[in-house]
């Protein structure tokens, strides 16, 4: 059993201090890019004592951050962490400081404050009968006299005499004696309990861990203890509601032996959260030694194209598959194929995947949450020469991973660069844009459009708030992408995105430039219609600046009314038939292979 945390992204900046979470054990890393000022050239990091800070520097070497002065243009990365947590919000403090002239002149600082908090899952990892209260040895299960890790029981018997099935067949508790045949699992959190307020603790098992496992919470009520069954079976997420308390118990059971196709180990993990408050196909081949051609995906998404696939494009060497639920209710907009991009061809850590990774929006929160059809994951793993990776795209109202990421081509090592949707960047654009004198330009210029100036957007503070939660949720996604993909920060470009929310859904407030279509070198970007300074759209303007130096070329395409009202943007409204990977599928280093449909990458 783990309890773990995805590593943060904490971006900077020097206009106002930026307060974050922390958990400890885990490293957060700071984004400063964005905040760097004209003409730096170097910068140094000072931090209170409970902050620990080291330096990642080509090539790849780790060292302590503090009292030294590093160079910008490097590719430092700095990395923070943090070793008990806090007894107040935001009593750890991070000094970023931006030098010119070999660290001469102070050109700026940007401040981080820092809450520290400790999530920790216990167990008996000791097996000796009691509940394990340090946080070692829970990330692994070994074998052994002197082995460590948790054990279940199959909770297989039947305590309850006039119960008709066994005590692992339903999801309720009805005798002490049940309580004896299952594990107990303490969720232990530590620091200001006001910063719990505002900050939830999901648990989570994968999909087919939960069909292993069940869990059950103890509450106390007037009347005793009660236990909900909270995860396994079809419960994937729990969210752990703060009541004062700092302990949560649970208890654990087993449903079934290890078998052929189970190994017989199990995780459950813990993740800090901040609470908040139209594709229908897709291109792919397959390929054999002697033949190759296209296959249409057809989504289970039945739309305004529901027979367009197969009346209008299955023919004399185009193919077509599908795979529809037997439950239609299954279907939600996640199963449209904006939620289904696939990555250029990657190396992560040493293992190479030269047709690439499907990437899909899976991850939810909650267990009521859309999630893509089981059929349709089901087919896209046992393809396996491009194993899936999961995203959290649940925040999005039409809740597709194209919404907030793209790939372009780009001339260097990995031949490619990663595009993230990003509202700090915006922010960081429009507060340059003001202190240059430009407050008063006005966005969607020539639209029946409310007409918004700089000033009143960086006023509007319901709507910094909504972008701060957005950008989060991004971050998270970042954090996936660089784990499963092998990038660094240098491999990503942010592009300045503003979102609002309706429902608690984020919606893109201007045309979604990242939603765009990548035809090779050359770009099809949404129509931003940003603000109008000196006769040109200061947002085409900063795309252009981080884009053209790669060998771009954009061109920007209105699709205010026929898609960006409708939430999508260019990327939703075409499809690409692209060239087949020269590289042949059954190269691949993959045990069992069994499947020769292989999706486009962009």
């Amino acid at each position: 059993m783990a309890a773990r945390s995805q590593q943060r992204t904490i971006i900077l900046s020097l206009l106002r201090p930026t307060h974050a979470a922390c958990v400890v054990g885990t490293k957060c890393l700071l984004d400063i890019q964005g905040s760097i000022p004209p003409g730096a050239d170097s910068f140094t990091v000072q931090a209170s004592p409970g902050v620990h800070v080291s330096i990642i520097y080509n090539p790849e070497k780790m060292r302590p951050g503090q009292s030294s002065t590093w160079p910008l243009n490097k590719g430092a990365e700095i990395m923070v962490s943090t070793v008990v947590p806090s007894d107040h919000l935001n009593d750890n403090k991070v000094k970023v400081s931006f030098h010119k002239e070999n660290g001469n002149v102070l050109m700026g600082s940007a401040r981080l404050y820092l809450t520290s908090v400790a999530i920790s899952l216990q167990a008996d990892t000791r097996r000796d009968g009691k509940v394990n209260m340090k946080n070692t040895n829970k990330s692994s299960w070994t074998w052994g006299p002197y082995g460590h890790g948790a054990i279940l029981l199959v909770n297989c018997d039947k305590d309850q005499p006039d119960s008709k099935d066994m005590d692992n067949e339903d999801e309720g508790i009805f005798t002490c004696k049940d309580l004896e045949d299952m594990s107990i699992l303490i969720l232990k959190t530590q620091g200001p309990k006001a910063f719990f307020k505002t900050h939830g603790v999901l648990l989570h098992v994968s999909p087919p861990d939960s069909e292993k496992l069940g869990v059950f919470h103890q509450t106390e009520t007037n009347s005793g203890s009660k236990y909900r069954h909270v995860l396994g079976r079809e419960k994937l997420f729990y969210h752990v509601e703060y009541n004062g308390e700092l302990e949560h118990v649970f208890y654990v059971e087993g449903l079934t032996f290890p078998d052929a196709d189970f190994s017989g180990l199990l995780s459950i993990s813990a993740t800090l959260l901040e609470v908040s408050e139209e594709d229908e196909m897709e291109f792919g081949y397959t390929e054999s030694p002697k033949k190759c051609f296209p296959v249409v995906f057809d989504s289970p998404r039945n739309r305004g194209l529901k027979d367009f696939p197969f009346k209008k494009i299955l023919g004399p060497d185009f193919g077509y598959v599908t795979r529809e639920p037997k439950n239609s209710l299954e279907v939600s907009s996640q199963d449209a194929f904006g939620n289904l991009e696939v990555s250029p061809p990657v190396t992560v850590r040493g293992k190479v995947y030269p047709l690439g990774r499907i990437l899909i929006g899976n991850i939810t929160l909650t267990n009521t949450s859309r999630r893509m059809s089981k059929v349709v994951r089901d087919f896209l793993y046992a393809q396996q020469v491009q194993p899936p990776v999961e995203l959290y795209v649940d925040w999005l109202l039409v809740g597709h991973v194209d919404e907030f990421m793209t790939f372009v081509p780009a001339d260097s090592l990995k031949g490619f660069r990663l595009l993230l949707a990003s509202p700090s960047a915006c922010y960081r654009l429009f507060r340059e844009k003001q202190q240059q004198g430009h407050g008063d330009a006005v966005m969607f210029q020539g639209l029946k459009a409310p007409q918004r100036t700089i000033d009143n957007i960086l006023s509007d503070e319901k709507m910094r708030v909504e972008c701060h939660y957005v950008q989060s949720c991004i971050n998270w996604n970042r954090n996936i992408l660089k784990k499963e993909l092998g990038l660094t920060e240098q491999d990503i470009i942010d592009i300045p995105v503003l979102f609002s929310l309706e429902l608690k859904k984020a919606r893109a407030f201007f045309p979604n430039m990242v939603n765009m279509l990548v035809l090779g070198s050359h770009l099809g970007i949404p129509k931003p219609f940003g603000p109008i300074i000196d006769g040109k759209c200061c947002l085409e303007e900063e795309v252009q600046s981080l884009l053209e130096p790669l060998g771009l070329h954009c061109t920007f395409i209105d699709d205010y009314l026929s898609y960006h009202q409708y939430d999508g943007n260019v990327h939703c409204g075409t499809n690409v038939l692209r060239h087949a990977f020269s590289f042949k599928w059954w190269n691949m280093d993959v045990p069992a292979l069994s499947r020769t449909d292989i999706l486009s990458a962009l």
